[in-house]
């Protein structure tokens, strides 16, 4: 315990390890002697300044990482999440590839599966490897062309800064798929194409009538959040890319809807012959409510997973009560957990919440928000 003393931040380690070993073993009685395992894992930080999970270790902390996600409203099923050990793998090449089999096997030919893989952590003297992508599927966005934009905003600069990085750029539809950024550790951020195969996508036709039938829309079916650290009992995984499954309202009125994403609301009412005059008009509530209907239809017919904002609702509070009844308390940010439509006639939103944040946990990392900027990124041969 002097050695841990004497350096502050092994110190650091060891308090966050110990509380976590002892939550596992806490939570997992068949795990051994939590002594035992707190003696070991003690003496591997005195001499190397971290310690090593056992994959019993890595799998229940990466589980209660999303049990203990305060933004997200989809924690019923934390428990289930699969969980792929690929600390070994620490160079952009297979990193790229294992993140390609990552949205094969987490697609599941459209019955998603909440899936995380878990590349090498940082360790003292090398940091791991990163991802630079906020999710692995993303659309580039172009800018104005003709008046108009092209493909996604939030992405103009990262797609800039690819383009800077040697990728030529999509066919220039609104839907190209963005290349994976990956830097290895004690490497430089490459990019890397995401095989056709692994990006499972779903046309977005209204249910009644044909007039968007010629419009093109679609979305990818995997949200695989790729630019959050996982953390347990001290040791960071920067690059642990993970999904769940999208709930509609996250498309339909975030990503299709926002001014400042696909603004498609305008749009929506022209087709359906709305009187856009006056606000009073409600025409944007009709647009938002017409433009969901047509996600979760669509994802339907597709046989793609996905639930709707009344469902997770009823499912989080089931999740309160049964965290409750295991005698744990459960954190939320009001604001991400209440739908962006409709909110108060769900049951999350005649509520508050504590706001805590737990450990094990999925961090904010602000060098990721820079990162998904494109910001720091320099030429390197393209893969």
């Amino acid at each position: 315990m002097e050695a841990l003393r004497r350096r502050p931040t092994a110190a650091r380690i060891w308090a966050e390890a110990e509380e976590f070993i002892r939550l596992h073993h806490r939570e997992n009685p068949d795990a051994g002697d939590v002594e035992a395992r707190l003696s070991d894992v003690r003496d591997e930080i005195c001499v190397l300044g971290t310690y090593r999970h056992t994959p019993e270790e890595l799998t229940h902390g990466a589980r209660v990482a999303w049990r203990n996600s305060n933004r997200c409203i989809g924690r019923l099923y934390w428990n289930a999440l699969r969980v792929r050990d690929l600390r070994g793998l620490t160079g952009a090449d297979e990193i790229a590839a294992a993140c390609a089999d990552h949205l094969r096997e987490a697609g599941n030919g459209g019955r998603i599966r909440p899936t995380i893989t878990v590349f090498a952590p940082d360790i003292p003297g090398r940091p791991g490897p990163v991802i630079w992508n906020e999710q692995l599927i993303r659309y580039a966005g172009y800018g104005r062309r003709g008046g108009r934009r092209i493909g996604d905003p939030r992405n103009e600069s990262f797609t800039a800064a690819v383009r800077e990085l040697g990728w030529p750029g999509g066919p220039g539809t609104p839907f190209d798929v963005l290349p994976l950024v990956v830097q290895g550790c004690d490497d430089k951020p490459r990019w890397f194409e995401l095989p056709d195969d692994a990006v499972l996508e779903v046309p977005i036709e209204h249910p009644e009538g044909d007039r968007w039938a010629d419009w093109g829309l679609r979305w990818h079916a995997v949200p695989a959040i790729s630019g959050m650290t996982l953390e347990i009992g001290g040791v960071r995984y920067p690059a642990a890319p993970f999904n769940g499954w999208y709930m509609g309202t996250e498309i339909g009125a975030r990503n299709l809807a926002d001014t400042d994403r696909y603004d498609l609301l305008p749009e929506v009412a022209r087709r359906l012959d709305l009187d856009t005059s006056n606000d009073r008009s409600l025409w944007k509530d009709r647009a938002l409510v017409e433009l969901n209907r047509a996600v979760l239809d669509s994802f339907d017919r597709a046989g793609v997973t996905m639930t709707d904002h009344h469902t997770e609702a009823r499912r989080f509070m089931a999740h309160l009560e049964r965290e409750r009844r295991h005698g744990r308390e459960v954190g939320a940010d009001w604001a991400w957990i209440v739908p962006p439509m409709s909110g108060s006639v769900t049951p999350v939103f005649h509520r508050t919440y504590d706001t805590t944040e737990h450990s094990p946990s999925y961090l904010h990392d602000p060098r990721a928000a820079a990162r998904a900027r494109g910001e720091g990124m320099r030429p390197a041969e393209a893969a």
